[in-house]
């Protein structure tokens, strides 16, 4: 037991006592292919997060560029291009490890999110990959997935947070930038750190 948090949930049976049994209606919105719902919000959403494992821990990474640039290619398989990074790769390294992801495709404004589980794979096909040229720059790999499970999943966690309500977004004035962050933990002088940023977003997001 962990002694910072106490007394945890140790079984399936214990959960189920506590929390109950979900809805028909959630436990059967859940379909194994891409439908003409689940393509159309995938059109419409500039922005994901892609959960992935290895055996040394768990990550969730995010993903966006203008709406639809993921691209369905089948009711069965998706790609999402891998743009230029910082080079830690972290999501394709896990994949390589364990197929198994999980993404979370996010609208503006849209309250209700897709969720979509699957395997994935890293390509490399050049004739796939020049349909996501943006500004002349074809990314160099994707992420391939082959869809096992998609669902809506509901708009508590947005309406509890209050995510797309400008006036009631937190004040941040006291929060440090993003750039004496990344100083901080990497022991780099932050004006190196603004500079990186800097010639990062306005020069290599292609």
């Amino acid at each position: 037991m962990n002694e910072v948090f106490g007394e945890t949930v140790q079984s399936v049976q214990e959960l189920e006592d506590i929390v109950g049994g979900p809805s028909k209606l959630a436990a059967n919105k859940v379909i194994p292919f891409i439908d003409e719902h689940c393509e159309a919000f995938i059109a419409h959403a500039p922005f994901l997060s892609i959960a992935s494992s290895s055996l040394q821990g768990s990550d969730v990474s995010p993903r966006g560029d203008s709406h639809g640039f993921v691209k369905v290619l089948d009711q069965k398989h998706l790609l999402i291009p891998e743009r230029p990074g910082n080079k830690r790769v972290d999501s394709i390294r896990n994949i390589l490890e364990n197929p198994q992801v999980g993404l979370l495709f996010m609208i503006p404004g849209r309250e209700e999110t897709l969720r979509v589980n699957g395997k994935a794979s890293i390509v490399k096909n050049k004739k796939l990959l020049e349909a996501c040229t943006v500004n002349g720059k074809e990314p160099l790999l994707g992420i391939g997935v082959e869809v096992e499970e998609c669902f809506i999943h509901c708009a508590k966690a947005f309406k509890r947070s209050h995510l797309w309500v400008q006036e009631r977004w937190p004040v941040t004035q006291s929060l440090a930038p993003a750039s004496r962050m990344l100083s901080d933990h990497a022991k780099i002088p932050n004006d190196r750190v603004v500079q990186s940023l800097k010639t990062s977003y306005t020069e290599r997001l292609y």
